[in-house]
């Protein structure tokens, strides 16, 4: 399908330089690979003496000041790197990876009251999307449209239950967006999440699904927020609506995890105060002219993050190289693309905008996922590299 054009001035935030940005870079040479880089206005440096993984960046005790202190190699211009970084680009020059490597990918569901109830409406029309618009004015009758104002886990929430338990219409879904436990699930396996420009991947057997544009935390090994990205956790409403037990394979297929364009540290300049008052923007340019946008608030979220993170890691869950985050979304596109009540579904060659005002913007191209190149390069890969690199 070719390459994703990526403008410098889209995929910078609204405040250019001023931020701590990192990221990954495949870079060619004598010893060919990924490295840690930072992201300058005059440029972008290799910080592989600094952290040879990102993994390793962020258990530093403040790898702000570290980035900001260490000035490492200059290894090209950020533009030129924007520029080389797509489906289709130059081996022989630097190019962007996804921002995280040896963590662990998680994601959080049902953590808008939107979604919330699209998922329920997924569950009751059991994956088929001609049977959505009645199933969604059912639902919707009994829920009402705004579940916002409910705190998971509360006895209002608890009243709620009973009444939908009464009603026929009690759902997996409502368990985890308005009770006590928060879903979080793996999204990916380590190194597998594609950077901005690439392709990601739907499945071909799949007739209904969706981008999900969300916030992505950068979490260290002791449950720490160190920063934050964009992802896009790519989603086959149809197979997860037929059974909750199929989620890996409406989740986890080639190239459908998205996460970039960098990882913005948190600083002076950016904090976790900064996520909770984002907006994430979303537009979907298909080819044949057809046009999606969408919005997401992160301040109409249902558990806040530190919330999240707590349930995801800690006593019980520990993960020695960190995690990476998805914090969910409260976007579930309902817009029809061929026929009245049809809703919307991705066509290969869409191209995904997803776009926040400090974190820039990550841009992808859909494609069937065993058309797009395969993973090949995992830990074992990543173990050699570094150490023919002596790391």
């Amino acid at each position: 399908m070719g390459s994703v054009p990526l403008a410098l001035e889209q995929f910078l935030p609204e405040d250019g330089f001023s931020g701590t940005l990192v990221g990954r870079a495949w870079i060619p040479g004598k010893v060919a690979g990924p490295a840690v880089i930072a992201l300058r206005e005059d440029g972008f440096y290799d910080l592989s003496d600094v952290a040879p993984t990102m993994s390793g960046l962020l258990e530093l005790s403040d790898p702000a000041a570290t980035v900001k202190q260490v000035r490492g190699p200059r290894a090209g211009s950020v533009a030129e790197l924007v520029g080389n970084s797509g489906a289709v680009f130059d081996p022989h020059k630097p190019y962007l990876l996804a921002p995280c490597d040896l963590q662990v990918i998680k994601a959080a569901g049902v953590t808008f009251a939107s979604s919330l109830i699209e998922r329920v409406i997924e569950e009751q029309a059991r994956g088929d999307p001609a049977r959505a618009e009645a199933v969604r004015k059912q639902v919707v009758g009994v829920i009402g449209e705004n579940l916002r104002a409910v705190k998971p886990g509360s006895p209002e929430a608890l009243k709620i239950k009973q009444v939908l338990i009464k009603q026929g219409l009690w759902s997996q879904y409502l368990e985890v967006g308005i009770g006590t436990d928060a879903e979080v699930f793996t999204k990916a396996p380590v190194l597998s999440a594609v950077g901005t420009g690439t392709e990601i991947g739907i499945h071909p057997d799949s007739a209904w699904n969706n981008p999900e544009p969300e916030i992505v935390l950068a979490v260290n090994s002791r449950g720490e927020i160190m920063g934050a990205s964009l992802g896009n956790d790519v989603n086959l409403r149809d197979f997860e609506g037929r059974s909750a037990l199929l989620l890996p394979k409406a989740k986890d297929n080639n190239a459908s995890c998205a996460i970039g364009p960098y990882l913005r540290l948190f600083d002076g300049t950016f904090s976790l105060d900064d996520v909770r008052r984002s907006t994430i923007n979303l537009l979907v340019k298909g080819v044949e002219g057809f046009i999606l946008r969408g919005a997401s608030s992160m301040a109409q979220i249902s558990r806040d993050p530190l919330d999240l993170v707590s349930q995801s890691m800690g006593r019980y869950h520990q993960y020695p190289d960190g995690m990476v985050l998805f914090l969910g979304t409260m976007f579930a596109p309902i817009e029809d693309r061929d026929q009245p009540g049809g809703g919307f579904t991705h066509k290969v060659g869409d191209v995904v905008y997803i776009s926040s005002a400090k974190l820039g913007a990550l841009v992808n191209r859909v494609e069937f996922c065993d058309r797009i190149a395969p993973w090949v390069y995992g830990v074992g890969a990543l173990c050699k590299h570094l150490a023919a690199k002596g790391k």
